[in-house]
């Protein structure tokens, strides 16, 4: 019996492979030390509708705080964490992180406004976020004039 390999299967597997790789890296892991960054005052959203219901703090790294005080003019690669967080019952305080929320200036991201959004669970883990779905209308509701960065240097404690 001889065995013989089909191009087109080659071809089809290969498009495959290297599609799962891309796939694989489009979350980048969160920034490791980023909670050293320049962080916000707390936020807190109270209507229970939102999807941003609970409280929130910002992490900015150099670059991105340099945005804010330019007036929300970032330079590329700037990059901003936003952490989310739970309210106990009954109470204001901060419950259990419940997501977290990274935006990186990159001007190769033409669908997202120049910005790279990515999602992760409360444990740091990729969730998945389609940020043209989830992130994007809103920022550029919110924030056009802002380079598309919700928050303000009035956020910070500088």
């Amino acid at each position: 019996m001889r065995f013989t390999l089909n191009p087109v299967l080659i071809c089809f597997a290969l498009v495959l492979i290297m599609t799962t790789s891309v796939c694989a890296v489009s979350t980048p892991p969160l920034p490791k030390g980023y909670q050293t960054w320049k962080k916000s005052e707390r936020k807190l959203e109270t209507d229970k509708k939102s999807l941003f219901y609970g409280s929130h703090y910002i992490y900015a790294d150099k670059k991105a705080v340099l945005g804010y005080k330019a007036g929300n003019k970032f330079a590329e690669g700037s990059t901003i964490v936003v952490e989310y967080f739970n309210i106990k019952d009954g109470t204001a305080a901060d419950g259990s992180k419940n997501m977290v929320v990274l935006m990186k200036k990159d001007k190769k991201s033409k669908d997202t406004l120049g910005w790279r959004f990515s999602g992760y669970g409360a444990d740091g883990k990729p969730s998945n976020l389609d940020p043209v779905s989830t992130c994007i209308s809103c920022h550029q509701r919110d924030a056009s004039q802002r380079d598309y960065v919700i928050s303000t240097v009035k956020d910070f404690k500088f």
